[in-house]
């Protein structure tokens, strides 16, 4: 756990979620924010005892596809135990029924893992005062109905440079092991950053493994 330094209103935001990288992104982002103060857990049954030990919070975020949630069923779960106070789902490509079950259990919304990071305390301050956030581009249902197939858009190239990328591979060190100039692993992840919609290669890895892809 990190603590930001306290201020009038801080704001107690717990993030569960099964990829290290995406707690470490999130908790870097926010602890060096004054206003937050950031618990983390690696799954749903360690953020429901952190709930309650140290709970309500005046967020909850927990990742969709991670050990405990069972779909929706989790959110809920989590919704619940933290007094009915705000609790969103944390995720990179929902599906359309997702996005339907979220609002319906009066979830506080969803963020997603492939935004960019300066909207999200603004998002998550939204949450806090009690509105229910839907990114913009999920609304688009030609964005939603191109998420919500189970293909892989990435080529079987690509696929391979994907999986090198979620070792912490630099460029140099997978072109060496896939027998590639760097030039040509540059392009490739740049690639997979526009077929996953992904700002930069650590999101390229999240998205995918949401997707099942990796």
């Amino acid at each position: 756990m990190k603590t930001a330094q306290p201020t009038n209103s801080i704001v107690r935001v717990l993030i569960a979620d099964d990829h290290a990288m995406v707690l470490e992104m999130f908790d870097h982002f926010l602890s060096n924010l004054p206003e937050f103060e950031i618990t983390t857990a690696p799954d749903l049954n360690v953020a429901l005892e952190i709930i309650e030990q140290s709970g309500p919070f005046d967020l909850v975020l927990v990742d969709l596809n991670m050990p405990g949630m069972d779909g929706i069923s989790g959110l809920s779960k989590a919704l619940e135990s933290n007094g009915g106070r705000p609790t969103g789902l944390l995720t990179s490509a929902p599906t359309a029924q997702v996005i339907s079950e979220v609002l319906q259990i009066g979830s506080a919304g969803i963020i997603l893992k492939t935004a960019s990071l300066k909207d999200l305390a603004n998002e998550i301050k939204f949450m806090t005062e009690g509105g229910r956030y839907i990114p913009v581009e999920l609304i688009d249902q030609q964005k939603l109905k191109a998420r919500d197939t189970s293909k892989s858009p990435l080529s079987s190239r690509e696929t391979g440079v994907l999986a090198l990328l979620s070792e912490g591979q630099s460029n140099r060190e997978i072109a060496e092991g896939l027998s590639l100039a760097e030039a040509t692993v540059k392009m490739h992840v740049k690639s997979i950053c526009t077929k996953l919609g992904a700002n930069n290669r650590t999101q390229a890895v999240i998205v995918a493994r949401d997707m099942n892809i990796i």
